[in-house]
């Protein structure tokens, strides 16, 4: 199925627009959200280096492709829950994954984990998975570790 066109709100315009009739600047600095929900709370921030892609339906392929394509993004940082983490993984979109752990125990049934969304449940599920190679381990101050890996598949 086609993705449509994505489409950015132009605060000036006050309407919705495709990126290339955008005027956002980009250059570093500037944030991206991109949501599939009209009523987003960012539309209501007034900053110049905040720029919102909307989707009808939520296509991270798409998104990617828009964000290097229209705006020159060559690397993103993704900082989100475990769901958008989860989409990320299943969708192989991820090459590195930067995590880093404070010393502190969080649980329950109801926590939210570094990768929530569907399980896996059969074999033939497997090539979901994120396998990763430890790039770098690095004691941080307070007892935070930062671990670096690469995605290998």
């Amino acid at each position: 199925m086609p993705h449509k066109p994505l489409q950015t709100y132009d605060r000036k315009m006050k309407r919705l627009v495709t990126a290339s009739e955008s005027k956002a600047v980009t250059a570093d600095g500037i944030s991206n959200i991109i949501t599939s929900n009209k009523n987003h709370p960012a539309y209501s921030v007034e900053e110049v280096n905040l720029h919102i892609i909307y989707q009808e339906e939520l296509s991270l392929e798409a998104a990617l492709a828009t964000l290097k394509e229209e705006y020159g993004c060559e690397r993103i940082t993704i900082q989100s829950g475990g769901t958008m983490n989860e989409m990320f993984l299943r969708e192989k979109l991820f090459d590195y994954v930067d995590i880093v752990i404070a010393p502190v125990l969080i649980g329950g049934k109801d926590t939210s984990t570094l990768i929530d969304g569907t399980s896996i449940v059969s074999e033939k599920e497997l090539n979901k998975l994120g396998v990763l190679r430890l790039i770098s381990c690095d004691l941080l101050e307070n007892s935070y570790i930062r671990l670096k890996y690469k995605v290998v598949s």
